[in-house]
């Protein structure tokens, strides 16, 4: 189980902290708006760094929770 939730939360991870970068990228080097995050919200490029950071912080949640050890169950 502790598996399974690793790998579902480093995903998740993946899929925000690509959105915080595309956008940041396309807002400050492009002047236009890529991915999906500003259908939702309307942030300044700054703030899509927070969500790659966000993005992140869940993928080291997630490897750290893959690979922390299981508790054996009691005898």
């Amino acid at each position: 189980m502790r598996t399974t939730i690793g790998h579902t939360v480093e995903s998740i991870g993946y899929v925000i902290a690509a959105q915080g970068l595309v956008s940041f990228a396309s807002q400050t080097f492009f002047g236009t708006e890529w991915g999906w995050l500003h259908k939702l919200v309307d942030l300044p490029p700054a703030a899509h760094l927070a969500v790659l950071a966000a993005g992140l912080a869940l993928i080291a949640a997630g490897v750290k929770t893959r690979k922390a050890p299981q508790p054996r169950p009691a005898a």
